[in-house]
This record gives structure tokens, sequence and C-alpha cells, in this order.
């Protein structure tokens, strides 16, 4: 009898690693997602902003003030004022926010009314700012805001009653909406008033309204938007040039959106060069503001123009899950809003910049110069992060990496000091 080796250990079984479709699967599942996602692509976006509006604003910049940086340190201020309110945003709790509903709209309405008193500043014919000093904001952008947390506090506290007409109507459309659309209109600002409409509709839906309610208040804001259009000739020659297909007057009313597509056209795959925009010589005005995705498309090419896009679908989704996936109605509502504010308004921007939509005036959100803009919506997409924050099992997986995260700092090897 032979004597064979002596037995090793048993063999065990080596997990099979997971496949990238399952990783991302799990991910999309994980209930950090949405927090990831609304948290990440607005950063992401406020640094493309800033950088893009370095780029486009320098030379008018320059001509009018002898620095190149003056818009840029103005955008930057703002930013740097939104990150602390986006982050106590972001801690705030939902009861909080359903306390400073009516605050909130007080403000919205003392500050529209602000415009027509002696603080009160035309810019290119619309009355939509205040000049404190040195300092200029447009108290619309504070209004969005105002607007959709009181009408969330309200629709929610009023859940139950939501299937009867009147108690949707009154007070979130009647006084509520009306008064911010009519002052906003007012003062002639018929982009923002769009976005308020838009906004009013994406409450009530997210609330549950019968669809009655948007059959009489949509009759009402297209006989609304008829009249300002027609009581303006700037309008109605921008209408009248878009629906005209390109058969309208290069030299006065096709001037910009002619240099916006040249802009694009001439980016190619991947664009002239971070700087290198020739359009932003003074011949797209609004360069930096309304229209500065054509800038992002000259300089960054198609490449650069589609990350923006996938950076604005990726916020869209995550503020999609937040709505799914919260159990408050508040929370619900609130997100929704904040959803139309910030992914409506790029949908009219960048239609407006492409031809598929008449310019109305509307800022690409978190990338356009303005820190009224800026400041109002960091604020709101801080809110929602809070709110992704608290999705079901949100918190306690935090919790966990948090606490993997100090037991992995505990177990590095600690500097040794030098003796005396």
């Amino acid at each position: 009898m032979s004597l064979g080796a002596p037995p090793g250990p048993p063999r065990t079984a080596t997990p099979a690693r997971p496949r990238p479709r399952e990783t991302w699967l799990g991910w999309l599942d994980s209930p950090l997602t949405s927090y990831y996602l609304v948290l990440a692509t607005t950063v992401a976006l406020v640094v493309i902003g800033l950088v893009m509006v370095l780029s486009s604003s320098s030379v008018e910049a320059y001509r009018q003030t002898r620095s190149s940086y003056s818009v840029f340190a103005r955008q930057a201020g703002f930013a740097a004022l939104g990150v602390p309110l986006m982050a106590l945003a972001c801690r705030l709790p939902v009861r909080a926010w359903k306390a400073l509903a009516w605050p909130l709209m007080i403000v919205a309405v003392g500050g529209l009314l602000l415009v027509f008193s002696p603080l009160g500043v035309v810019v290119n014919g619309n009355r939509n700012w205040v000049a404190i000093g040195s300092l200029t904001v447009q108290p619309a952008e504070a209004a969005k805001l105002g607007l959709v947390v009181w009408a969330a506090a309200v629709l929610a506290r009023k859940q139950r009653l939501l299937n009867r007409t009147i108690h949707v109507l009154v007070p979130v459309v009647v006084p509520g909406a009306v008064i911010l659309l009519g002052l906003v209109l007012a003062g002639r600002d018929l982009g923002t008033g769009l976005v308020l409409m838009a906004l009013t509709t994406s409450l009530l839906y997210a609330a549950g309204a019968p669809i009655r309610v948007f059959v009489l208040s949509g009759g009402v804001a297209a006989a609304a938007v008829t009249l300002m259009v027609e009581g303006s000739t700037n309008r109605m020659s921008r209408i009248a040039a878009w629906l005209g297909g390109g058969q309208c007057d290069y030299l006065s009313t096709c001037w910009q959106s002619v240099h916006a597509k040249w802009a694009l056209a001439s980016g190619g795959w991947w664009g002239v060069g971070l700087g290198a925009s020739r359009e932003k010589w003074s011949w797209l005005p609004e360069a930096h503001n309304d229209f500065i995705f054509a800038i992002i498309g000259e300089e960054l090419g198609l490449t650069g123009s589609l990350v923006v896009l996938g950076l604005f679908a990726a916020l869209a989704l995550g503020l999609l899950r937040v709505v799914v996936r919260s159990e408050d109605l508040f929370v619900k509502i609130a997100t929704g809003g904040v959803f139309t504010w910030v992914i409506g308004q790029a949908v009219i921007n960048v239609g407006a910049v492409l031809g598929l939509l008449p310019v109305v005036g509307v800022p690409l959100p978190l990338v356009s110069s303005g820190g009224s803009a800026l400041v109002s919506t960091m604020v709101a997409l801080g809110m929602v992060i809070g709110f992704a924050r608290r999705e079901p099992g949100a918190a306690k997986a935090l919790a966990a990496r948090s606490g993997r995260l100090r037991r992995t700092l505990a177990v590095l090897p600690a500097r040794r000091g030098r003796g005396r």
C-alpha cells in the first residue's frame, strides 16, 4: 500500500464577479441613487456654467468694464453664496419647509412689488429687476421658489379635498399664482410668465388635480399669452420669424437666431476650443446668458453639447426618482415643481437656440449668467437633495457609508511625531 500526499485544505468556490449590467442595475435601484444624481449633476452644471460664463463673457466684459473677468467674478460670487444656502436647504427637515411656505410666498409677492418702486430697473424692455446700490437682483427667480414651496404645502394640507375644483383652484391658482403671474406679466417678462404657468400646472398635476381644472386654467393661460404676444411688436416679430421658417430679416429679427446656429455649426464634433469662440466677439447678443448653449456648441462641439444635455437628463432622472419613491405628498408636489422649473427652462432655452422654439428670453438653469437665477435654483435643488436623503433606506445607507469611512480612516497608520 503506497502512501499518497497528505490531503490539502478543502477547496472553496471563488465567488463570481458581478457582471457590469448587474452592477449598474444594482446602483440604479440603490436608495442613494437619487441623492447622488441630483447632487452630482447640480455641481457639474454649476462648474461648467462658471467656465462657460468666463469664456463667453470675456470680450463683452472687457469692452464695457476694461476687465475680462467682471461678469465671471460676479457669477462666481453668487455661486459661492449659493453653496452654503444649498447646504442649508439640504439640511432643513420637511416640517421646516412647510413652516416656511407662507413667509416665502409673502417675500415673493413683496419682491415683485419692488420692481414697480423707484428701485425697479428696466432691462431690454422688461421691468423685472431691482437695483440696490451696485447689486441687481431679479425677484421673479425667488418667486418661483416661493410658489413651489407654498403651493406644495397648501395642496398637501388639502389632500382629501382635491377632488373638488374649488379646493384645487383656491388659493393656489386664485389668488396665489394669478397674483405672481400678473405682477410678472405687468413687468412684460413673458418668458418668466410662461415658466410660472408651467410651474403651476405641474404642481396641480403632481397633487392629482382633476382634468377639468387643467382645461379651465389652460384656456385662461392661453388667452393671457395671446394678449401678451399681440401687445408687443417685438414678440410678434419673433413669433413670425420662428413660424416663417427662415423667411425673416437677417439684420434685425433673425440676427440672434442665425448667429446661434452658425456658432453650433462651426463647432463640429469637438469644437473650436475653449475660449476660441468667434461669435462672442459682439456677433451673438446675450452670448453669456440666454444663448450660452450656442457658445458651448461652438467651443466644445457636439460632444460638449451632448455632455451638458446628458447632465440635464441625469438631473431629470434623479428628480423623477424622488417624486416616485417619496411617500410624502408635499415632497412629491415640491419636487415635481422643481422638475418643471429646471428641466422645463432647459428645454425652452435649448429649443430656442436650436430654432425649435421661439426666443422668449429664458436662461439655461445653473449655466447661464445671472446671480438671482443661480442662487434660487441651487436652493431649490438643495431642498430636493434633502428630500432624497430622506428616501426610504437612504438615511440608513448614508450612515453605513459614513461608518465605513470612519473605520477605514481609523486603521490608517498614524504619522510618528518627532522626538524632542
